[in-house]
């Protein structure tokens, strides 16, 4: 009998299993607890339950966990960033933030990535598979254990695309806010898409409100599609008025994401051109000094081409902000450690 993947259930779920298992529903709140508030990483940690129920356990369930295989700490700004083994011998990047108001975690939702962005490492080595609801939540429960602090912010922002990847990442959502376990609050959690349209639109109808981060990096479909494939499918026009309809109807800023790379995206026409295409959607715009990857071939704006960047989107009327490097010693992107793996695996 193949064992149950007991930490992508929700507290029903666990409740019904526990019922046709003859458990009492108080030990379905306890194993949840368990699960999800202290984060385990085995049934055997759990020491208010008997031998016997435990040996029930490991007959019937599994918990997926996330074996930290690489661990790297920045020694600029105290930034995490874990490779993470999997039980398949598949690998995966996380990577933890601390801020002024808490840590912030930016986990992977896939193995790989079918985006094929130009600029991007999470897709070198092409796209493996979707990642569990407890593969995701078990990226948080390993980085926790292991620092021994709570979490209390999260980003979808790592290796993958949360929105194709979609009934997984809604679990998830629904699990990491849960009450009953870390209680991370929406408003807490950021997801960033590439623009998969249709996706936008199931997640409206979610009404969630979380933050939706979308990664633009480019003010028309000339330059977007070369360096984004996603928009051949879904254009600059076409994913602009998802965004729209999206801050419409939630009253939630968008967070528009934009990687500045030499001499592709970072002139001032380009800044003119984005500041009247954004006019009229509620949102603020995030300038990223491109990560420079090797195999990519893109150089990272000169700090001087984007403050010229900010400055023409600002006198356009939007709200914009550089993000700060961080983890820059350990190369903090997701995708590069992953990427060394590989190669080590071959060789």
């Amino acid at each position: 009998m193949e064992k149950k993947d007991i930490v992508s259930m929700n507290f029903e779920e666990l409740s019904s299993e526990f019922k046709e298992m003859g458990l009492p529903k108080f030990r379905a709140t306890q194993v949840y607890d368990w699960l999800h508030k202290k984060c385990v990483a085995s049934f055997e940690e759990m020491t208010n339950i008997s031998k016997d129920l435990i040996a029930k356990l490991n007959d019937n369930f599994v918990i997926f966990t996330c074996a930290i295989e690489k661990k790297l700490v920045s020694r600029y700004d105290n930034t995490v960033k874990y490779l993470y083994s999997l039980p398949d011998g598949e690998y995966l990047e996380c990577v933890v933030m601390d801020y002024k108001y808490g840590h912030t975690i930016c986990v992977s939702t896939q193995v790989g990535c079918k985006m094929g962005c130009a600029f991007c490492a999470s897709g070198i080595g092409g796209f493996k598979r979707q990642l569990a609801p407890s593969e995701i939540l078990g990226q948080i429960y390993a980085a926790q254990r292991d620092l021994g602090l709570r979490i209390s912010r999260i980003v979808l922002m790592g290796m993958g695309e949360p929105l194709d990847n979609f009934d997984n990442v809604m679990r998830f959502l629904e699990l990491v806010s849960d009450e009953k376990g870390l209680n991370i609050g929406m408003r807490h959690i950021s997801l960033s898409t590439s623009g998969i349209v249709p996706r936008i639109y199931d997640l409206l109808d979610r009404d969630l409100q979380l933050t939706l981060s979308v990664s633009l990096h480019a003010p028309n479909d000339e330059i977007r599609s070369k360096i984004m494939p996603v928009n051949k499918s879904w254009n600059v026009d076409e994913l602009l008025r998802a965004c729209k309809t999206y801050g419409d109807k939630t009253s939630r800023r968008i967070s528009f994401e934009y990687a500045m790379m030499k001499g592709v995206n970072d002139t001032p026409e380009c800044a003119r051109e984005l500041g009247v295409k954004l006019k009229g959607i509620l949102c603020h715009i995030n300038l990223i000094p491109a990560n420079e990857v090797p195999e990519k071939g893109h150089e990272r704006s000169s700090d001087n081409d984007i403050q010229n960047f900010k400055k023409i989107l600002e006198r356009a009327g939007h709200t914009v902000t550089i993000r700060r490097t961080l983890g820059s010693d350990i190369n903090a992107s997701c995708g590069q450690l992953r990427r060394e793996k590989m190669k080590e695996d071959i060789e």
